[in-house]
Order: C-alpha cells, then structure tokens, then sequence
C-alpha cells in the first residue's frame, strides 16, 4: 500500500457517510479540495444531487446498517469517514449504533480500508460510561468498537460545536436572542470547551494522512474553557445585545430542558435533549496530542470569540452551507410519492387546485422557491402557525426551522415543517411532510404554461391515510382546506402577477397581523 511519506502525498479515495448531514455535507468539499477522491453512501442520493460539489464526487445508495451495501460502497476505499448518529431518534437507538458500526468496522477490514475515521463527543473525565447520558455513552460505546477493530482508527472527541447552521449554535443564538433574562438549568454552569466548525474540520481532513500505526481517540476543542453562560453573554456582547440576565435552578431535568429549549428555538425537544444532557458533567480536553499530526496554525484553532463571529457573519450573508436540519428527521416517512393514478397502495387524499397567472413561468417560479421561512407561505398564517405549535407540541419539528437559504432550494433542505424531496428548477417543487401526521403527506407546487404561452400556477396536497386515525385526520381539516390551500394558490399567483418575486409578502386578509407570520430560522 505504500510508505507513510507516500501516503502524505498520494491522493486517496475517501468515502464519507452522513454526507447530508451538517458535518458530512462540509466535510466533502474540504477533502476535495485537499485532492482527495471522494465517495458518499447515502440512503437517498438525490438529497445531494444539488450540493455545489456534487459533480465532483461519487455517490451510491445504502444505508449502514446492510452488510451489502456498505461492503459495496468501501470497495477500493483508502479512508472510511463514519458521520453517523442516532441524534434525536427514539428508544433502541443504542443497538441500531451498536449494530451499525460492527458492521462498518468488519467491512472496512474485509476491503482493506486504511483507516476509519469518526467524530464522537468528548466525555467527561472520571464519569463511569453508566452515568452518561444514552446518546453520549452510544457515542464512546461506537468509537471503542471502532479502536477494538482491527482497522487503525481515529477517534475525534468534540464538544459543542460553533458554526453557522449547527444545533448547538442555533440553540444557543436563539435561547440568547429571545430571553433577556431567563431562568434556566444547572447545566449553564457546567464548563465546557467550544471549537469552531472549521476546526472540526481540518481535524476531519487531517486525519486521512496520519501514520499507518496511529489507532486511538483524541480530544479536540477550542482553547477557550466556559460555561454556557458565558457563551450566551458572549453571544450577547457579539451581537450588541444587553446584557442577560441567567438565573440557574435545580428543578429542571434534562427531559424538561429539552422541551423548554424546544419551545424557544428552532431546535426541537428530540434533539435538544441529547444536547442538554451532554452538558450534565463538565467536558473540557485532557490532552491536545492531535497536533502532532495535524498541526495547529497560529490563532488555531480558533478562539470562542472568532468562531462565534465566523458564524454570524455567515448567517448575516447568507451563506450557510449546512444546518443542523440537513439531516432526516428519524421516523419521517420514506413512502415514495404515490403517481400512478390507479394507485394500488390504499386511500389516498387529494387537494388540488390550478389558477391562470398574469406573469411570467420565471416569475411565477420565483415566488415558489421563495416560499416559507421569512416569506410565510402565502396563506391564512393563524392556521400555519397553530399547526406549527401542535406539532412542537406531540414532539414534531414544529414550523420553526425555517430555511437554509433565503431564495434558493436544493433537494433535502428542511423547509419550516416539510422537506424538499424533489425540485426540478423552474417548473416544479414537490415537498413531504415532517410533522407528525398519521400518514404521509407531500404538496407539489408546479409553474406551467400553455400551447397559447399563458402561466398556469397547479398545487396538489396529496396524504396517505394510516388506519382509522388518517382518515379521520383528513376529514377533520379537509373543510380548512378551502381557506388554507385556496388562500395559498391565489396569494401565489397574485405574487407572482405584482412581479414582485418571493421576497414579496402577499397582501389581503389571508396574511393576517405581522406577529403571527412564521419568522426564517436565518434571521
């Protein structure tokens, strides 16, 4: 295979899991850039067909819990990238981690990976693995199966990480933009030690070259220690915010944390529970051994303050690559769309709706792609923001998320309370539902013209019913429909008729009072 002083300088085959998450969606450009070949494994690779580095890089379809498709996707692999969790998903999580990652780890071996590489969390000292929190003890459980293996390993152990778009920064932003003074948890006091996305990062990409008998896990933060106060003061002082006031009480589990930050951020209680219990016990770096082999520049890694600023600046300027939403909902629903009209899969429920437009199919289609988030969705915005609230309510991503670019889509994006599942620029956009709902749920939005060049807006709401409760669901809200999706189809085409494109907000009785329009997570 080559001398270690070859592999510094060869170009080597990565392949990287979770490539539609918030570090793996990142991750892939570095490596390219570093002049690596890289592969993606992925349950559903049209999710990264519109990624800016997509003609660059390879991408197959599986999943990492079947032997096959991991074994055929590590196939002439040099190193194997595991960006893997079970963040935000229900009970049995540990098993499915467990399960997923000896697979991962003896396939790797039968293909004659090099190394294998992943990002776990950084654990406190002295804390038996017993009394950690689930997500954090699946975390350390996955990276020791990956050491015990007989491939070399690198194990990075990070904190909270700062970056535009990741859960942490996002809970931290709006928990500290929307409360002047709150009470809070005990864990605002727990000392933690931040790094900068950039960082975790170079860490990834550095790791790919590191000598053939390296095996072992290292601790990886920023060279600030704090506590989450701190932050949110910091965050405060960056922003030009008054100073907050932080009152901790000791009646808050982590279980109520969850749901108190799930009501006042984007981030829901599903992933905002893992994050809070990692913040029980202190987490700071026992050692910084990873410089050795990827050195540190001067000023790196990056300060709090720095990276905190690198963030803003990003969400200032619209230029979030990732968020913390890229990632699929666990439990949404993989139904693919039902198109063929004799559908033999059971009911299925139908609301469509077509109106001329007096504007152009480009027009048109710029205010579909700048539906939702900061623009509201053209609608009666009471009925949206009180289905938004019962879905945070029963556990649901809620309305919340907004997007991750304030004009343009790609396939995957999280949009408020749906996914885009497929756009086809110009012409159609077809969104799934990610509430909680008893059936699965898409709305098409489609810009058409005619033999005679006039613009036709069509929409379709279409649900498959799950046993009783679906039905009953659907004709519990069908007599809402002429108000929600009627208000929509005309607001849009009177949009788009103004000329005015989908930063205009609609006018008339359907948008209501400015305090109830759903706000863009990015803002």
């Amino acid at each position: 295979m080559g001398t270690d002083a070859q592999q510094d300088t060869e170009r080597l085959r990565c392949l990287v899991t979770g490539a539609s998450g918030y570090i793996g969606g990142r991750l892939v450009p570095e490596l390219l850039a570093a002049g690596h070949r890289v592969r993606c494994l992925a349950r559903s690779p049209d999710k990264l067909r519109d990624h800016p580095w997509a003609g660059d890089a390879e991408t197959v379809r599986g999943d990492v819990t079947d032997a096959a498709s991991v074994a055929a996707a590590l196939r002439d692999v040099d190193v194997a990238y595991y960006l893997v969790h079970a963040l935000g998903s229900g009970s049995g999580f540990e098993d499915t981690d467990r399960r997923a990652a000896r697979i991962f780890a003896e396939q790797a071996h039968a293909a004659g990976v090099r190394r294998i590489v992943y990002l776990g969390g950084l654990t406190p000292m002295g804390v038996p693995e017993q009394s950690l929190s689930p997500h954090l003890r699946s975390r350390a459980e996955v990276g020791r199966i990956f050491l015990d293996g007989p491939v070399p390993a690198t194990v990075l152990r990070a904190a909270v990480v700062i970056g535009s778009g990741s859960a942490s920064f996002e809970m931290l932003r709006y928990l500290t933009e929307r409360l002047p003074g709150m009470v809070t948890p005990r864990w605002v006091n727990t000392r933690t030690q931040p790094i900068g996305v950039r960082d975790v990062l170079r860490y990834l990409v550095g790791s790919a070259t590191m000598p053939a008998d390296v095996d072992r896990a290292f601790d990886i933060g920023g060279p600030d220690v704090l506590t989450y106060r701190d932050m949110m003061r910091r965050y405060a002082a960056a922003t030009g915010l008054r100073r907050r006031l932080i009152v901790p009480v000791p009646v808050l589990s982590p279980r109520l944390s969850s749901y108190w930050v799930g009501l006042v951020t984007p981030v829901p209680a599903s992933i905002a529970r893992p994050l809070t219990e990692s913040l029980r016990h202190e987490v700071v770096c026992h050692e910084h051994d990873i410089a050795r082999y990827v050195p540190d520049a001067p000023g790196r890694p990056l300060p709090f303050n720095e990276a905190l600023e690198l963030a803003l600046r990003r969400v200032r300027e619209a230029q979030v690559a990732t968020r913390w939403s890229s990632a699929a909902v666990p439990g949404a629903p993989s139904d693919p769309l039902p198109t063929d009209p004799d559908w033999a899969g059971g009911s299925l429920y139908q609301d469509e709706r077509q109106l001329p437009v007096d504007a152009s199919p480009q027009a048109l289609w710029k205010v579909i792609e700048g539906i939702g988030g900061d623009n509201g969705w053209y609608s009666f915005p009471l009925a949206w923001a009180v289905r938004g609230w019962l879905d945070r309510f029963v556990g649901g991503v809620g309305l919340r998320r907004g997007r991750r670019d304030a004009e343009r889509l790609r396939v995957g994006d999280s949009l408020d309370f749906w996914r885009v599942e497929e756009i086809e620029p110009g012409r159609l956009l077809r969104l799934r539902a990610e509430m909680r709902l008893p059936g699965p749920a898409w709305l098409e939005m489609r810009a058409e013209s005619d033999g005679e060049g006039r613009t036709r807006y069509r929409q379709r709401a279409l649900f498959h019913p799950r046993g009783l409760p679906g039905h009953v669901y659907w004709w519990s809200v069908s007599p809402f429909h002429a108000v929600v999706f009627g208000g929509m189809a005309r607001n849009i085409a009177k949009a788009a008729g103004r000329g005015a494109g989908g930063r205009t907000r609609a006018a008339g009785a359907d948008r209501g009072p400015r305090h109830l329009r759903p706000r863009r997570a990015d803002r």
